[in-house]
């Protein structure tokens, strides 16, 4: 027939969907390094509760997930250190990224962040504490967020193209209900308006009271903004006479490692 494909739709791959839950499961234990109840685990997932037993049952006898019977949590295992280990080896954006880490938190006496982009979501990757006594307890190794969302996710989306920040903001009923009206797509493309005409994003207590974060994007060797570095802290150390100071200091420490990772081979 004219216009007709003759390709077919191909076969699911068995045992896919067993793969896709297996990393979800490793994805939110991965949130929390010193653990989660498996109730959380249950509740984030979305799986009944005898799969997600079923399945961390799984992982804890291959070494990928730990079990604290005592206090009942999950958490990653030694397998996943080890594979962590080993993949570090050909992403080299832990080490350059280490000394700006450093330097943002004892310049500033704020906590410094680095996170990459995952599809629709930014995890993040390390942490370096600052001097300053009262800190920002929202961000941490392994927390994910939506694009968007926090000041990295901010800094990163503000550098994608129209489309696809429109593809990013189409939100559903669960998303607006957990991250309220201060991040509808229309609140967002605000901040990011902000944030283009900065070159730094601010996020003014957004995710929680009290809470500021400050990112700008690191790009990769396409040009692409896969990694943002950020400072968190209380809002008086955040208010509008400090902000370009910070907001300079990032850029420069995200241009420097923009720069390294250019000539990185």
């Amino acid at each position: 027939m004219p216009g007709h494909s003759t390709s077919r739709t191909p076969a699911p791959v068995q045992g896919a969907q067993v793969v896709s839950r297996v990393a979800l499961l490793l994805r939110i234990v991965g949130q929390a390094p010193r653990g989660l109840p498996l109730a959380q685990i249950v509740r984030e997932s979305g799986l009944t509760r005898p799969t997600v037993h079923r399945l961390l049952s799984s992982l804890l006898g291959e070494g990928l997930v730990d079990h604290d019977p005592v206090a009942g949590t999950w958490r990653f295992g030694p397998e996943i250190f080890v594979m962590g280990t080993v993949a570090a080896q050909s992403y080299p954006i832990e080490d350059l990224a280490r000394p700006s880490l450093h330097r943002l938190a004892e310049e500033t006496g704020e906590s410094a962040f680095l996170s990459i982009r995952r599809g629709a979501e930014t995890v993040c990757l390390l942490r370096e504490e600052g001097s300053f006594p009262i800190r920002s307890f929202v961000l941490h190794e392994g927390v994910r967020f939506p694009l968007g969302v926090a000041s990295a996710g901010l800094a990163i989306l503000a550098y994608l193209s129209t489309d696809e920040v429109d593809r990013l903001l189409v939100q559903d009923e669960a998303f607006r209900e957990h991250w309220g009206e201060q991040h509808s797509p229309a609140a967002i493309r605000q901040h990011l308006e902000q944030t283009r005409a900065t070159g730094y994003a601010v996020n003014p207590e957004l995710i929680l009271e009290g809470s500021w974060g400050m990112g700008a994007a690191v790009f990769d060797q396409a040009g692409r903004p896969t990694w943002a570095l950020s400072l968190t802290g209380i809002e008086p150390r955040f208010r509008a006479g400090r902000q370009p100071y910070l907001g300079q200091l990032l850029l420069d420490e995200a241009h420097k490692i923009t720069q390294k990772l250019q000539h990185a081979r």
